[in-house]
């Protein structure tokens, strides 16, 4: 027991599972029963659907328990630490036997979430015991050149990770070229899609490996001042930041003449955003960062020449400087060598929606959207139908099932009209309206937009319009192509990736599910039936039982009929609610 550790996932999602109250359950055991075991802290491993988890390493291995409750963590405690019997139904990941979890890490490439769930967050001394600032030494004690580290972030075929997949290296270059006596580097840690789940998580599980990045990044670019533009609503991860960034001055990571670099002179500030969507475009994240209102600006000049205060500036984000000191320290080819020929490395995702493992997950580029789903993902919820994924957040597109076997990359995602975006992947079964669908991304894109464009501002609002009357019962045959209308001239008139995205969930929804909006407009129902307005209850004679129980719950007395007769549902009274059919215990009322 003496050697042995027990480790508590305490990322955001942990917390809100109620990790913290396993974790103060553990602490008081230990403490009362006197057991002698290194009580520690981490973050998210990714595995989000089996939270509160509680990682036990022992003479004979590693066992991460899920699902963990205060019993549980009390029962774990008695069997595992003081009887020496793991309880292998509650295991959720070992190498010691199978678990039925086990496919979630198959497949699996960390790079980027390399050391998130696996060490202290809080503690530089952890990250430099697995390589940490190993990187930025290397530079040093090896004399690699400015040039030479741009050069190797160009070989690994590394693309940003925020969305546009714009290659780093040559970003980089771009900067270096822009002779300055100030420069800036900016982490975008704002991303407002399911994606900006990794990058909470990789701040507050891994923290030392994005301040790296930037210090790397700013040596090669020359820059002198760094940035982490992150939102007020990621607390722990603001927190996690700071202490990362105080022991990272202390140890001189940060400061004047960093590793004995004569001249490499280079500090970070965090500054706190209010979670405007729109401060994830590069130019409204710099107005924000300058005291302004976040809106775009037009470009050229691009920030690499007339950035942050009007000097060259490099902005990245969170995953993609969590990549770069592995780059360094182990080589572009060791990167390059996952992918394929145009998407070099590894992807993080961000699972969500109707799918029975969400978390997130870090794949090698080139895996098919079917496998990250029912491999790595579990399947579907219940073992519906899958029908789509949403992928590249708000603004991304629809990929329908019958294109599951698309490869993760960059151009063939774009091929399909939907993004990669920064990595968020909803994931949708045969219960969900796909013209709803469209209409609730395009309600949010429509909020989010800052209005300096007038097709942006007004046009998402008249296409929302649209929607809603459609899904309302109300459509009318040109609506289609009004919209297909209205997206493109978004498109094409709009300053920022904003309003040139929005119209995506709207497009590739049409394309891939034409027939739904037809089926709302022409025929007034809902193949998926979720749009309310379009439902219609009705009971089935042959079925009822007259248990009058659908009448009880009817909250306008919609429901006709007396005790052990058949019942009557009055259709012009009837306010969709599904309260009935919900309460019914002999599928005695049908939704058509």
């Amino acid at each position: 027991m003496e050697n042995t550790k027990v480790i508590v996932g305490l990322g955001s999602c942990g917390l809100a599972a109620g990790a913290g109250k396993v974790y103060e359950k553990i602490k008081q055991l230990k403490e009362n029963q006197n057991l002698q075991f290194e009580l520690k802290k981490t973050s998210c491993i990714g595995m989000c659907f089996r939270e509160p988890l509680v990682e036990i390493i022992d003479n004979n291995g590693s066992y991460i328990y899920g699902d963990v409750t205060e019993a549980t963590a009390t029962e774990i405690l008695e069997k595992h630490i003081q009887n020496a019997t793991p309880i292998k139904e509650y295991v959720v990941k070992t190498d010691l036997f199978v678990t039925k979890d086990k496919n979630f890490f198959e497949g699996q490439v960390k790079i980027a979430l390399r050391n998130c769930g696996y060490m202290d967050p809080e503690s530089i001394e952890e990250y430099q015991a697995r390589n940490g600032y190993k990187s930025i030494e290397k530079i040093s004690t090896q004399n690699i050149s400015r040039t030479e580290v741009i050069q190797t972030v160009m070989d690994s075929g590394l693309r940003g990770r925020g969305g546009g997949g714009f290659s780093t290296g040559l970003k980089w270059r771009f900067a270096n070229n822009n002779k300055s006596d100030i420069k800036y580097i900016i982490c975008n840690a704002d991303e407002g899609d399911p994606g900006a789940f990794m990058d909470r998580s990789v701040l507050e599980g891994d923290p030392h490996s994005v301040l790296e990045g930037m210090i790397i990044g700013a040596y090669a670019i020359e820059a002198s001042e760094g940035w982490i533009y992150c939102r007020a609503e990621y607390p722990l991860a603001i927190k996690r930041l700071n202490i990362a960034m105080d022991q990272a001055r202390k140890k001189g990571y940060l400061g004047k003449n960093i590793f004995g670099i004569e001249g490499f002179d280079f500090d970070i500030h965090i500054k706190e955003g209010a979670g405007a969507f729109v401060c994830g475009e590069e130019t409204a994240l710099i107005a924000s960062i300058e005291g302004q209102r976040g809106m775009p600006r037009k470009r050229p000049p691009f920030p690499a020449a007339s950035g942050l205060w009007r000097k060259p500036t490099n902005i990245n984000n969170v995953e993609t400087f969590a990549n770069i000191p592995w780059i360094i320290l182990n080589g572009a080819t060791a990167f390059a060598k996952y992918g394929t020929e145009k998407s070099k490395g590894t992807k993080v995702f961000a699972l969500t929606g109707k799918i029975k493992n969400g978390g997130l997950v870090e794949v090698p580029m080139g895996i098919t959207i079917r496998d990250i789903v029912f491999k790595l993902g579990g399947g579907i919820i219940n073992d519906k139908k899958f029908k789509a994924v949403q992928l590249g957040g708000p603004s991304g597109g629809c990929i329908p099932e019958y294109l599951a076997d698309t490869i993760v990359d960059y151009d063939s995602v774009n091929a399909t009209g939907a993004i990669m975006g920064s990595g968020g992947m909803v994931v949708m079964d045969e219960t969900t309206c796909m013209v709803d669908m469209a209409r609730f991304f395009l309600d949010f894109t429509k909020k989010e937009s800052c209005g300096k464009c007038t097709f942006c501002r007004i046009g998402t609002q008249r296409m929302l319009e649209i929607l809603t009357r459609i899904t309302e019962g109300e459509g009318k045959e040109s609506d289609i192509d009004t919209l297909i209308e209205l997206s493109n001239q978004i498109k094409d008139s709009s300053l920022c990736g904003l309003g040139q995205t929005a119209p995506n969930p709207v497009l590739t929804t049409i394309k891939y599910f034409k027939d739904e909006y037809e089926a709302h407009i022409r025929d007034k129902k809902c193949p998926s039936k979720s749009c309310k307005a379009l439902l219609t209850f009705e009971i089935i004679p042959d079925k009822c039982t007259g248990c009058m129980l659908c009448k009880k719950v009817c909250p306008v007395d919609a429901i006709d009929g007396e005790r052990k007769l058949i019942h009557v549902i009055k259709q012009e009274m009837c306010i969709k609610c599904g309260m009935c059919f919900s309460k019914c215990k002999f599928e005695a009322i049908t939704v058509r």
